[in-house]
């Protein structure tokens, strides 16, 4: 009989007789584990409980890794896993359904999954509760999730004789020579699907659906129009409760109502789904951050570039893109016989600057930033307000490094991620290293050699700054791993942000050089940053961070000048020319209404000033101040209160004077 040598990760150890499944090797050595594991890692590889581990002729011990809750990983299979009961459920009350796709949210703090169908009948907001009570009947019943390997041809008779037109076409897009395909058991669910997931339903005892839209397959409109469901789910009922009740709390926040209620942007169906207009207050707000960040990028040595929205479709091929990303990138154009895409990353513009000109190793490394726009052809159905978009601006930036100044330049973009975030108000991050894998399947470009490389440096910055990450196999970018660091906003949502990435790939397939100390020519290294991520879904997460009520240095109102009567609407506007001449911002409310509408209104549009003005204040040359949150602070001279409102707004404070006790 022969035997598999197997290690768990915290070096138990034993040699087993082979075959034997994942889970009955962690029973043997971690029984914890063993009860607490969703699915594992095998040598890397993330599979279902039930894997069968053979064993291998060098006779090396196979590595296993429990995936237990609490880890994103973790969170990622226990709401795929529940997006296929979510699809049991339906096809068991709605026979006939058509099956789309069904994945996993992680980054949508709305919703953690979802699942596209054709249900044979039009599904309302009424259908939800029945659907969830049918998804808790199958869960209590503990059906068994079940992988099956089978040839692609037999896959696609079985979904054609089931006639999943939908799964027929997705097989023979993705389809290799075999396919994987999960069934759940006692139920009519199967699905066309890399899994891993759940062994069994019983793992699955907290989750809600949560709402339902139209949707389109592929995002084209010429297909016929789908239902998509959206849940959630966690590993208690203790965090859906919590979730529920952020929920509430997110729901008054929503950037899109905020946005409508306080006039800062638009999204308008005629011109298009995805595309932003900032209207004149938005517009305030955006000047004040990219204000701000090109402010701190000249003080630290960055270079500021700008560069056409379009190219030949030929560079997207040098680069790779064509590749790995054409999905994402809007259909080509021609002219005059020449192909072209819009952009949807700027770094192969960043490096047609570096390559204008000889460089030397005295020149490196060379900071280039960009508030440059880009565009993604993002589907209908994953548009989120400003949060995903077809058309945004990155707050982009690409260093040319020598090999020995890439670290200290990583460390330097993490320290300038942390100063931005504090700057804004958020003062807890996660962060995330995410690393190739092994997983063969996505494409990465370059060696090992060239990767190991590339992780050692980004893991040495974190390192040195005594930051804790979490390690996410398989979500690098094609061209090298990556830092990505999550602030938690005012209810303890996380928001994906800022990206350092590590590139060796683009140096290589663009010949870059310098000319090194020894005269001979190098190849420089290349890391990409950004901060907000994008402006557009930075200003998101800052509306919904302070539910609109900016700080006094961000507001797109600072101050509203309120005169009580007709009879002083002169001075007020005297009052108004002498702050706006200080840089201020500022609003006078001379409509025919009384005071109390007045003040309303202003407190309602969140303005963080009000300064009331009566015959007294006339006579006298003063103002009422109230503070938005604090309401009447008292009587100064107008020379005072804008001295303060200045320090407020130079001093970028986080808080109203009168909440500070400045």
């Amino acid at each position: 009989m022969s035997e598999v040598n197997v290690q768990l990760k915290n070096g138990a150890q034993a040699s087993l007789p082979a075959p034997v499944t994942v889970a009955d090797a962690l029973k043997r050595l971690d029984r914890d584990a063993a009860k607490q594991a969703l699915i594992a890692r095998v040598n890397g590889r993330e599979v279902d409980l039930d894997f069968k581990l053979e064993a291998a002729e060098s006779g090396d011990a196979v590595q296993i890794e429990a995936v237990l809750p609490g880890t994103n990983d973790a969170l990622y299979v226990l709401r795929h896993s529940t997006a296929h009961l979510l699809a049991a459920a339906v096809l068991d009350l709605f026979p006939g359904t058509k099956l789309g796709i069904g994945p996993p949210l992680l980054d949508d703090p709305r919703y953690g999954f979802f699942y596209d169908v054709i249900a044979p009948q039009p599904l309302t907001e009424a259908d939800l509760p029945v659907i969830e009570k049918r998804m808790r009947d199958l869960a209590k019943r503990n059906v068994n999730y079940r992988r099956d390997e089978i040839a692609k041809a037999e896959a696609l008779h079985i979904f054609a004789e089931r006639d999943e037109p939908l799964k027929v076409e997705l097989i023979e897009e993705k389809g290799g020579e075999t396919v994987s395909v999960y069934y759940i058991d006692n139920t009519p669910f199967i699905d066309f699907c890399v899994g891993p997931h759940v062994a069994n339903s019983n793992r699955l005892k907290a989750f809600k659906l949560l709402a339902i839209s139209g949707a389109y397959w592929k995002g084209d409109q010429e297909r016929p129009q789908m239902q998509r469901l959206y849940g959630t789910a966690f590993f208690t009922q203790e965090e859906l409760d919590a979730w529920v009740k952020q929920r509430e709390e997110a729901e008054r926040r929503d950037h899109r109502r905020l946005g409508r209620e306080l006039d800062l942007f638009s999204i308008q169906e005629q011109y298009g789904q995805g595309l932003i207009f900032w209207h004149p207050k938005g517009g305030a707000v955006r000047k004040e951050m990219e204000d701000y960040l090109r402010d701190e990028l000249i003080k630290r040595g960055y270079g500021l570039v700008f560069t056409p929205h379009i190219a030949k479709r030929k560079l997207w091929y040098i680069s790779g893109h064509e590749e790995n990303y054409a999905d994402s990138m809007f259909a080509p154009t021609e002219l005059e016989e020449t192909e072209f895409r819009l952009k949807p990353m700027n770094c192969p513009f960043h490096i047609g600057i570096y390559k204008s000109a000889q460089r030397s190793y005295r020149d490196l490394p060379l900071r280039y930033a960009e508030l440059g726009t880009v565009y993604r052809a993002e589907l209908s159905g994953t548009l989120h307000g400003l949060m995903r978009v077809r058309g945004f601006t990155q707050d982009d930036a690409h260093l040319f490094c020598t090999p020995e100044t890439v670290l200290r330049e990583i460390v330097d973009c993490v320290d300038f991620a942390y100063s931005v975030f504090k700057t804004f108000g958020f003062e807890r991050f996660k962060v995330e290293l995410s690393v190739k894998g092994n997983d063969t399947t996505k494409g990465y470009l370059g060696s090992d050699e060239d990767w190991s490389h590339a992780e050692t440096a980004l893991v040495g910055a974190l390192d040195e700054r005594g930051i804790p990450y979490e390690r996410i196999e398989g979500e690098a970018a094609f061209y090298g791993p990556k830092i990505d660091i999550k602030v938690e906003d005012a209810i303890g949502r996380l928001w994906q942000l800022t990206t350092v990435q590590f590139d060796f790939n683009l140096p290589e397939r663009f010949e870059l050089e310098y000319i090194g100390e020894d005269g001979q020519a190098h190849r420089p290294v290349m890391v990409h940053r950004a901060l907000f991520g994008s402006v557009e879904r930075f200003f998101g997460v800052l509306i919904e961070h302070y539910a609109g009520a900016f700080p006094m240095w961000l507001a797109p109102v600072q101050i509203a000048v309120l005169p009580i009567t007709d009879r002083i609407n002169d001075y007020a506007e005297s009052v108004a020319r002498n702050l706006r001449a200080a840089s201020l911002r500022v609003e006078t409310n001379v409509r025919s209404e009384k005071i109390g509408a007045k003040i309303r209104t202003a407190q309602l549009q969140k303005i963080p000033f009000m300064l009331v003005l009566g015959d007294r204040e006339m006579e006298e040359g003063t103002v009422a101040v109230r503070e938005r949150s604090r309401g009447d602070i008292g009587v100064m001279t107008t020379e005072d209160f804008k001295a303060l409102a200045q320090r407020l707004v130079e001093s970028r404070a986080l808080v109203n004077i009168a909440e500070s006790g400045v």
